[in-house]
């Protein structure tokens, strides 16, 4: 039994109002993938273009650089939630509107600036992502929530799959090693996503609208993976992990989903 699924005797059978519910966040996962292929092609270039403005072996800084941004908003993200300024910065528009001009400042300088501004705007993506843990009664600053906060970034794909990624944290216990080994495997997908932005910040100046857009772009998608992954975590726990997904993925892939039993 996993952490999102319920003794046996306690599962709920999907009611039309759940399936309803299972269906409207498998319709917002493909909502956000579009968007997510928008931020990617910001100011019209084509991907294969804006790569071409790395450097070579940008790539393999690039993979450190993302996981050791997401090392630290592990860490970072939980405390910077106190105090007066982080009371301040709750909302989603407020973590979007730093994140936007973080980006701006990072791409300014071309790519040794946007690096730089790597982690600032990871850290504010996984603030914003530990906002919706808390409208679906998550405890932002539990280690647990927190391993699922950085299991979202995992999701930062198309192939209709990523979520499952994000219930990896649900199957590992609390431990050091095991965050190591769920970084393992969440940084290579966000640092695929992160090369984009980042190729398209290589410029600067233009870099700057860029960093700025794409930042912007980004914490929407990853806010919305997040309502996703929890709006799914929060029924799996009523209704069991089986069925929510398997309905899940059906309505994604306009499968006929699994007759319902009483």
């Amino acid at each position: 039994m996993t952490a999102t699924q319920p003794p046996k005797d306690d599962i709920a059978p999907l009611t039309t109002e759940a399936e309803d519910r299972i269906r409207a966040l498998a319709l917002r996962q493909k909502r956000a993938n579009g968007l997510l292929m928008r931020a990617i092609n910001f100011v019209g270039s084509q991907v294969d273009d804006t790569l071409k403005l790395l450097p070579k072996g940008a790539r393999g800084q690039i993979d450190m650089a993302v996981r050791a941004a997401l090392e630290r908003s592990f860490d970072l993200a939980a405390r910077s939630r106190e105090g007066v300024a982080g009371q301040a910065i709750q909302s989603d528009a407020a973590h979007k509107a730093m994140a936007t001009v973080s980006g701006a400042i990072g791409g300014f300088g071309g790519l040794p600036t946007a690096l730089a501004e790597l982690p600032v705007a990871t850290t504010m993506i996984f603030r914003a992502v530990q906002g919706v843990a808390v409208q679906y009664g998550e405890d932002p600053t539990s280690l647990q929530t927190r391993k699922d906060c950085l299991a979202v970034f995992g999701a930062g794909s198309t192939d209709g799959e990523s979520i499952d990624t994000a219930f990896i944290g649900a199957r590992l216990g609390i431990t050091g090693a095991a965050v190591h080994s769920l970084l393992s495997r969440v940084a290579p997908r966000f640092a695929t996503v992160l090369t984009q932005k980042l190729a398209m910040q290589a410029v600067p100046i233009i870099g700057a609208a860029a960093g700025a857009g794409t930042n912007y772009a980004f914490t929407q998608y990853f806010v919305e993976m997040a309502h996703v992954h929890f709006g799914l975590r929060q029924m799996a726990r009523q209704n069991g992990e089986d069925a929510v997904l398997n309905l899940f993925h059906a309505t994604l892939s306009g499968a006929r989903p699994p007759a319902r039993t009483a």
